[in-house]
């Protein structure tokens, strides 16, 4: 990797946030951590390359925290992890322009090849 890229892991589940915050972490990646929406409005400022969002969270869930940031035009990837294998989820992260949605418990392989993915995509912009 040639360039240091940050990414916020917003994640209410510590084990679940210290196992995705490792996975990035082992790849090279540098991090920055919250553990819900509201917290990680404060954190993304500090140049965040990706985001990776839990859908259910409180008080500020993933989907409110996404239209905040886009309000506030910030355009950078964002990977939703979630537990919930609703159908709708999909549409509705596709109205967010999320750029992908991985079900729990997130796979290292999967996870880092993803964001390795889109970052390139968005250094390509």
């Amino acid at each position: 990797m040639s360039e240091q890229r940050t990414i916020l892991v917003v994640e209410d589940n510590d084990f679940v946030r210290m196992q995705i915050v490792t996975f990035l972490k082992g790849a090279g990646y540098d991090t920055r951590e919250a553990t819900d929406g509201d917290h990680a409005l404060d954190v993304v400022a500090n140049d965040v390359s990706l985001a990776i969002v839990d859908v259910r969270m409180e008080p500020m869930g993933g989907f409110d925290f996404i239209s905040v940031l886009q309000a506030e035009g910030f355009k950078i990837p964002v990977i939703l992890v979630t537990g919930d294998q609703d159908p709708s989820l999909l549409e509705r992260a596709g109205r967010h322009n999320v750029a992908a949605v991985m079900l729990k418990p997130v796979e290292k392989e999967r996870l880092v090849s993803t964001v390795g993915r889109l970052l390139q995509r968005g250094a390509a912009r």
